[in-house]
This record gives structure tokens, sequence and C-alpha cells, in this order.
């Protein structure tokens, strides 16, 4: 089977890979965005408090919060996964 002509063009494959890459990228944004919403609502709750009682730039701060907890979480276990899939042992 052959690929038409312009497929095979350096600049198109560029540019068929630049778009995967922005939707998987937005895709897992998203989700991360989703996950720390729900943090930031029950951290919210646990505090006694409703997400109606802050400004919008307050409830943004708190969402950004969580979501560089989640992504530092997500760093950590890949290098958890790492170390162990090279076999080495964190603890001596």
């Amino acid at each position: 089977m052959s690929l038409p002509e312009n497929e095979l063009r350096p600049e198109k494959r560029r540019n068929v890979l630049r778009r995967s890459y922005d939707k998987v990228r937005q895709k897992y944004t998203r989700k991360i965005r989703d996950k720390a919403i729900e943090r930031a609502k029950t951290r919210i709750y646990l505090h006694g408090r409703k997400p109606e009682d802050y400004d919008a730039e307050i409830l943004e701060t708190i969402v950004k919060e969580e979501e560089d907890k989640i992504i530092s979480e997500y760093k950590s276990r890949g290098m958890v996964a790492l170390v162990a899939a090279l076999g080495l042992s964190l603890f001596p």
C-alpha cells in the first residue's frame, strides 16, 4: 500500500504529529483540570465552606495548586516506575 505523495513530505508529517500531540496534550490537561476541580471542591467543603463563598480568582488559585500537586504526584510515580524498571532499590 502506498501513501499519497503529499503525505511523504516532512512538513506534512510534522503537522500531523504536532496535531496529534496537541490533541493528546489537551485531553490529559482537561482530565488533570477536572480532577483538580474535584479536589478543590473537597478541600473547600472540608473547611466548612462552599465554593460560592469565594471569588473566582481565589477559586482559580486553589484549582491551580491542586493541578500542581497532581502533576507532581504523576512525576514522582514516573520516577519510581523508572527506578523499578531499572532494578534499582530506593532503600539499601
